[in-house]
């Protein structure tokens, strides 16, 4: 049985991950949903990786899945303990040095976001829109839920906190980027995956928060990049 730690995005809830850890379990392993320490004030990017390093005691056969800004905190993870797998989902790749907040203008995030939205017809003010970033390819009822929820809030103390790695943790490392994905598009992902880490980004259907739309092939990908390794 391996064990699959699942590291969320921005505020840190594990909710983000309810329709991917059933898939989990019933491929007959572990998953556990962390939840970071997201609206603690005095929690960096440290006390992030710790929430996950503590979630997964002497579990052994881990794979760590991050989404989004769980890209700043899964590789220092991978530094902490020993890891098996890494897998990247629609996440962020920090650079040794660089902040949660110029990593947006260094990477060009946000003309590529607008380059995208206009290829597919969105208006501008869509873009602060949740339905419409995060949540258009979830089901009907779980768009409604996400809407609709309280979500655990996200502290500015990590965004101007240098990340602290000196290089990528010496980790199996996979790729995977929604195909639909409003947040970082596909064409935006595998540049900087290449540039950054001199890697190819795989394709999934969905969006930002495929784990939620897309669950079943999501696990189904997951357990081939664990088998792989």
């Amino acid at each position: 049985m391996a064990t699959y730690a699942l590291v969320p995005g921005g505020g840190g809830d594990p909710w983000e991950w309810h329709r991917l850890t059933p898939e989990l379990e019933a491929r007959g392993h572990e998953a556990i949903a962390v939840r970071l320490p997201a609206e603690n004030d005095t929690a960096g990017w440290s006390e992030y990786a710790e929430a996950v390093v503590e979630a997964l005691g002497d579990r052994g056969e881990v794979a760590v899945v991050a989404a989004s800004m769980g890209g700043f905190t899964a590789p220092i993870v991978c530094a902490r303990r020993q890891v098996e797998l890494l897998v990247l989902l629609n996440a962020m790749i920090p650079m040794p040095g660089e902040t949660f907040t110029t990593w947006w203008s260094n990477t060009g995030s946000e003309p590529a976001r607008r380059e995208y939205h206009a290829s597919i017809g969105l208006a501008p003010e869509d873009a602060d829109d949740d339905a419409v970033i995060y949540y258009h390819d979830l089901p009907v009822e779980v768009r409604t839920e996400a809407m609709a929820r309280r979500w655990q809030g996200q502290s500015t103390t990590p965004l101007d906190e240098p990340w602290p790695l000196e290089a990528w943790p010496d980790v199996p490392t996979r790729l995977l980027a929604g195909r639909h994905d409003r947040m970082f598009p596909l064409a935006f992902q595998s540049r900087i995956a290449r540039q950054r880490l001199g890697l190819e980004v795989d394709e999934i259907d969905g969006g930002h928060m495929v784990a939620m739309s897309n669950p079943a092939e999501l696990a189904d990908r997951l357990e081939a990049y664990r088998l792989e390794v």
